[in-house]
């Protein structure tokens, strides 16, 4: 089918050749940014960090909930650990558009080992009390909301700009594949040494990142810095209220991620409560996200071009509904890891997705604070989500309540999917002045 708007013409038709990577060399094509030092550096650093991170993720889950058998206080920690993004990112990504990203980077991730650190210390001193937990939770949730827009927009830094969508899918490889190997590793780690062990792991494994930045080398092209901070704050505002597409995208971003992440928060609930399992199978679990989710990224960097990504989302957020709805209904450990396959490819592809088209849309000068917001979409929103859906789930069940937050999520993808024409009409001039399409009115599948 096609549609026809202001004399353009555009297929809709949801065809399998534009969904899928139309690359014959895909195999080789999915490692493509490697080939670049800086990224390539960039790329291990993370990796061994996030193993560590996702680590600390799963022991912090388990410790909250074995201290205190509430459901609200795991919403509570989800909470103040993303909920500085909601408030501080347009702040923070107005530094990340005038400063030497590398330097910011290095700080962030300095304080998320001192952060590390300390919970590992009071842990294995066997003095942790929960309002430590809450405490070193917010310090960590001030970090987020200044290391997510630096690093978001760090990407375009290190490749070139035709493989900004490999470089952002690889990206998200890396972290969903340290979902894969973290938690199933931390799970184990936690039955023979405690939580503490994670936390120790986790604080030594930002060395790697710490090094990996200090190697990287480029050239930072320096804006101009006469201008007050809250005019760039103001300017990053008007550029996102604006632009049409970067505003939808946004807002879809925001109902997603306030709705589906709650999964995580209720998981070390379900896997005590209903699964009766301990903590090595909700290591087990979290690791089938990531496989999911590895798969996902891996789909992603794959393909060659961001058009068709708008298709994408809606595809993804459906496919991360549909498979979680049930999710807690069912007491069966074995039948939930094929859901939470599902559930991990899903949701991934639907984040990478976005991300990928919110950098392809923005300009360089404006990238900071365009990821800023979308920091604070994804984070923050999902932040007062994990507080508001745990408090739901106190009043009805875990289950019935992340079965509202999917049913929400499909009417999401069905809106995002009545203004997917209107985002392709204005993501079309962008495209043709960035050379991603030719100037052309027929055939074209952009969004």
């Amino acid at each position: 089918m096609q549609q026809q708007i202001s004399g353009i013409k555009w297929k809709s038709k949801y065809t399998l050749r534009e969904l899928l990577p139309n690359n014959s060399s895909i195999f080789f094509r999915i490692f493509e940014s490697l080939k670049y030092k800086n990224y390539s550096l960039f790329f291990w650093g993370q990796t061994t960090s996030l193993i560590g991170t996702w680590m600390q993720v799963v022991a912090m889950s388990w410790l909250v909930y074995r201290l205190t058998q509430s459901v609200v206080l795991l919403g509570t920690v989800a909470f103040l650990t993303q909920i500085p993004t909601l408030f501080l990112t347009p702040f923070t990504g107005a530094l990340a558009d005038r400063y030497d990203k590398r330097k910011l980077l290095m700080i962030s991730q300095s304080l998320y080992m001192l952060e590390a650190t300390l919970l590992a210390i009071l842990t294995l001193t066997h003095i942790i009390q929960p309002w430590h937990i809450l405490g070193l939770s917010l310090f960590a949730g001030f970090i987020n909301a200044f290391d997510m827009p630096v690093r978001q927009s760090f990407y375009s830094k290190l490749v070139p700009p035709e493989l900004l969508t490999n470089a952002v899918a690889l990206n998200s490889a890396i972290i969903n594949g340290s979902r894969l190997i973290g938690p199933a590793i931390g799970g184990f780690i936690i039955q023979l040494i405690g939580e503490g062990g994670c936390f120790t792991i986790n604080a030594i494994s930002f060395i790697f990142v710490l090094y990996a930045l200090k190697k990287i080398t480029f050239t930072n092209p320096s804006h101009p810095k006469t201008k007050n901070r809250f005019v760039e704050i103001k300017e990053g505002f008007q550029f996102v209220k604006n632009h049409i597409p970067i505003r939808v995208i946004l807002l879809t971003t925001t109902v997603f991620s306030f709705c589906i992440f709650s999964y995580a928060t209720f998981m070390p609930a379900y896997v005590k409560d209903i699964l009766l399992k301990d903590s090595s199978s909700l290591g087990i679990i979290m690791s089938a996200v990531g496989i999911g989710a590895l798969s996902s990224a891996l789909f992603l960097a794959a393909r060659k071009s961001v058009l068709g990504l708008g298709k994408m989302v809606v595809i993804a957020i459906t496919l991360a509904s549909v498979s979680l709805m049930p999710f807690f209904f069912i007491h069966s450990f074995w039948f939930i890891l094929p859901l939470s396959v599902c559930a991990g490819f899903g949701i991934t592809s639907s984040l990478a997705s976005i991300n990928t088209l919110l950098q392809t849309l923005t300009t360089d000068p404006m990238r900071g604070r365009v990821m800023a917001y979308y920091s604070m979409c994804f984070v923050g929103s999902s932040a007062v989500g994990s507080l508001f859906w745990s408090y739901v789930a106190k009043m009805l069940t875990l289950s019935w309540s992340m079965a509202i937050c999917c049913t929400i999520c499909l009417i999401t993808a069905f809106a995002f999917e009545k203004y997917r024409p209107i985002v392709r009409l204005h993501s079309h001039p962008i495209y043709v002045e960035k050379g991603i399409i030719k100037e052309i009115a027929h055939g074209i599948n952009e969004v």
